[in-house]
């Protein structure tokens, strides 16, 4: 067995070899779960109200319930991530997200729909990104940028490649066939990859890395961990609500939702290659200062995509911009933790750190369709989401305030 340098020792590698497989299985079923599970539904929602006769706002609110569910659910996986690790965890998510889907297409009313959303919840909990960064935090150590970067890099093509495919699936399906062939796909990719790249041996908890700074509760309880968790809350609503609004504010701007849907994709490709620059970032800006500049960056594509009407070629511009700042807040938010508290408790902190911006994200789409209706459509909802953004980068500058 190979030993490796003090540093690996200290963040929790030990001496142990690193799963092989595991990195390009978590780039593979991130961007299988992420597409299926996440970005189908903004895709297929408006024919699924067009068939079934349920509106909107109830099917969007039902997907609203699967992220809440999936950030309470986030707080105990963690925990268990940080003695267990991630192969039962993500094996069993990948199941139950099989089964979700499975439910959704076979949905007969409105309550079996909710329930199933309610089901890939949980799904979304042990196979979305946390699960899979406490898996590359730990295994990987001190190298954990470039893997997390790495897996982010996958997981920005989630969109790109299943918005598309979704709406392509949709003009020759029904919207319940569609789902049903996703759900077919997901258990062909996730359920073996989480199931036989993630065997390697759990390294044990890091105890001395040099950000130690207690255990996990008092850390939680902590000023600057307070504010960092509403700066990225406030932060995370106003992206989910621009993620998810993206297709109807384009629509409600004479686009085809075939159209919209590709913005929606090259947006993902954007985040890959925003992530792709993260590690440049890393060495050029301290934590403080990359988190308010990608907040208010955030915000600042927000308003682009307000006050812009067309043409569809700057549209999409704007939307590979946007993405290029979410993919870059994505890793943000998964080395948050480490940059300020360490390795020691990371799957307990960032479950914690997660479940506010997952609830608010889990608002978003219900809230920004009530929104954009009181405001008078999708562009001004989109200025109340840029201004919503500058606060958040207000607070992420005194998160650092001891």
């Amino acid at each position: 067995m190979t030993h490796l340098p003090t540093s690996e020792a200290v963040t929790g590698t030990g001496d142990r070899s690193r799963p092989r497989a595991a990195l390009p299985a978590l780039c593979a079923t991130q961007i299988t779960s992420w597409g299926i599970v996440y970005y189908a539904f903004p895709v297929l929602n408006p024919r699924i109200t067009a068939d079934t006769g349920w509106s909107a706002t109830t099917t969007t609110g039902a997907f609203s319930a699967a992220l809440i569910v999936s950030a309470l659910a986030g707080i105990p996986v963690g925990r268990i991530l940080d003695r267990r690790g991630p192969r039962t965890v993500m094996t069993v998510g990948s199941i139950l997200g099989v089964t979700a889907v499975l439910a959704l297409a076979y949905a007969p009313n409105l309550a079996v729909f909710t329930a199933a959303w309610l089901l890939a919840g949980l799904a979304m909990a042990a196979t979305f990104y946390q699960p899979a960064f406490a898996a590359v935090t730990r295994w990987w150590g001190e190298d954990r940028v470039r893997a997390l970067t790495v897996v982010t890099l996958a997981g920005g093509l989630a969109s790109t490649v299943f918005a598309p495919l979704t709406a392509a699936l949709a003009e020759h399906l029904s919207w319940r066939h569609t789902y049903a062939l996703l759900a077919l796909i997901l258990a062909l990719v996730t359920v073996p990859a989480h199931a036989l790249a993630l065997r390697a041996p759990w390294p044990p908890l890091p105890t001395h890395t040099k950000q130690h700074a207690g255990d996990s509760k008092t850390v939680a309880r902590s000023r600057p961990f307070l504010t960092l968790a509403a700066a990225l809350t406030l932060n995370g609503f106003a992206t989910f609500a621009v993620v998810i609004a993206l297709v109807p504010l384009l629509t409600e701007r004479g686009m085809s939702p075939t159209a919209a849907a590709w913005a929606l994709g090259l947006g993902g490709a954007g985040q890959t290659l925003g992530r792709a620059l993260y590690s440049a970032l890393v060495r050029r800006t301290s934590v403080t200062t990359r988190t308010v500049a990608l907040i208010v960056a955030g915000g600042a594509t927000t308003e682009s995509l307000a006050v812009t009407p067309g043409p569809y070629p700057l549209l999409v511009l704007l939307s590979v911009i946007a993405g290029m700042v979410r993919g870059n807040l994505t890793l943000l938010q998964a080395t948050a933790v480490t940059e300020r508290w360490g390795a020691t408790h990371y799957g307990t902190l960032s479950g914690l750190l997660a479940a506010p911006v997952t609830i608010a994200g889990a608002l978003a789409p219900f809230a920004g369709a009530a929104l954009a209706a009181a405001l008078g459509g999708y562009p001004a909802l989109f200025w109340v989401l840029a201004g919503v953004s500058l606060g958040a980068g207000l607070l992420a500058a005194v998160s650092s305030r001891r």
